[in-house]
């Protein structure tokens, strides 16, 4: 388990280093382009989209062929090939068709990866977070180095970072063995586990817990520029955040057997509403700002793990591709999509402090949705 657990972890490292590369600094560089808000919004948008077809297809052709691997690394090596097409031109209509093509392939591998990683893992499950912490070890590097390269040279040299990072994922899973999906005797029908009751509503929450994410991903690097903040330092912002995660990751085993799931995700859920009130009224204040973004530990953290946990609860052997990917696209998918979208017209008619607490009340309402309708479990 030793070596696979180096295998696995790489992958994540490059997954959520190209990711680094892209939320903080792909807002900033398609304003460079002169695009609008809206039209920002858009661009964006259309990743997250992808992710309500993608995941799904992958996720059915994964559960149905047992090619769960073979499946991660065309996905992975496709990506490479259509993102590498961006420099090719500059105008909005080129940029959309690129993201459309290239995030299809890219937001597949994620949820079968996820499934494939929880296989190795077996009974021990609630250890995937050891694994899923190089992600954002990764991700903070890449965000670090990226500052301090974006504050000494031009944001145009960030589609070659992450054309590299692409590729550094599809190498990562050649190095990865298959590993043969666990069959139970007694599981429920997928159809029957879509209809429960708890089910769409742990969905529902998840969509909008990403909704409410669309305007920090999409334009709190563009809000904090406009305060004067320079990119050495939003980078150091989105930094904090995610080495908060990497603590919060490292704790989690032993915070899921002392709160149990319920009160994880509950605690999680409030304090994202109260994290964007905070961006909205106190972007002029570097220190209070500084200390919010230790609440990604939250926000992200705690509820990502949590929900994993959760959607592998629900979804078992055959289904546990698809329940990965039912999670992907719902909430980083249809949530994704209209939290970039919506805010990217909320921004342009409604001013930046109002799209935070927009985003601070779609987060209130997955808080209440979660108290009422989701089960307490433990573990």
């Amino acid at each position: 388990m030793q070596k696979a657990y180096f295998k696995l972890s790489s992958f994540y490292w490059f997954y959520f280093s190209a990711l680094g590369a892209f939320i903080p600094y792909w807002g900033l560089y398609l304003k460079s382009l002169n695009f609008s808000a809206s039209e920002i919004g858009e661009l964006i948008a259309i990743i997250m989209a992808t992710k309500i077809i993608a995941p799904n297809l992958w996720g059915w052709l994964s559960d149905r062929s047992g090619k769960r691997l073979s499946l991660i690394r065309i996905g992975a090596l496709m990506s490479c090939l259509f993102f590498s097409g961006i420099f090719l031109n500059n105008h909005y209509w080129w940029i959309f068709l690129i993201l459309l093509s290239y995030s299809f392939f890219w937001n597949a591998i994620l949820p079968l990866f996820e499934a494939l990683t929880l296989t190795y893992l077996g009974n021990d499950h609630h250890q995937y977070s050891y694994i899923r912490v190089w992600g954002s070890i990764g991700f903070v590097v890449t965000v670090f180095v990226l500052g301090l390269f974006f504050s000494r040279f031009s944001i145009e040299y960030l589609p070659w970072f992450n054309l590299l990072l692409l590729f550094g994922i599809f190498i990562s899973t050649v190095f990865v063995r298959e590993k043969p999906i666990v069959h139970h005797e007694h599981h429920s029908r997928l159809r029957d586990l879509i209809k429960s009751s708890e089910v769409i509503v742990l969905l529902l929450a998840c969509l909008l817990v990403q909704m409410s994410h669309g305007p920090y991903y999409a334009f709190f690097s563009i809000f904090a520029s406009e305060h004067q903040y320079s990119n050495t330092t939003i980078g150091l912002l989105w930094s904090l955040g995610v080495i908060a995660e990497v603590v919060i990751f490292l704790l989690m085993p032993r915070l899921i057997l002392r709160f149990g799931l319920k009160k994880l995700l509950l605690f999680s859920l409030i304090s994202g509403s109260l994290r964007w009130l905070v961006i909205a009224f106190f972007i002029d204040y570097p220190w209070i700002i500084t200390i919010n973004q230790l609440f990604h530990a939250s926000t992200f953290g705690i509820y990502h793990i949590v929900v994993i946990s959760l959607i592998h609860h629900y979804f078992k052997g055959k289904n546990q591709g698809m329940g990965q990917a039912l999670y992907s696209s719902v909430s980083f998918g249809i949530g994704g999509a209209l939290g970039s979208l919506i805010s990217g017209y909320l921004w342009n008619s409604m001013g930046p402090e109002l799209t935070y607490v927009f985003a601070s009340i779609i987060s209130l309402i997955a808080f209440m949705l979660s108290l009422m309708f989701i089960k307490y479990y433990p573990t």
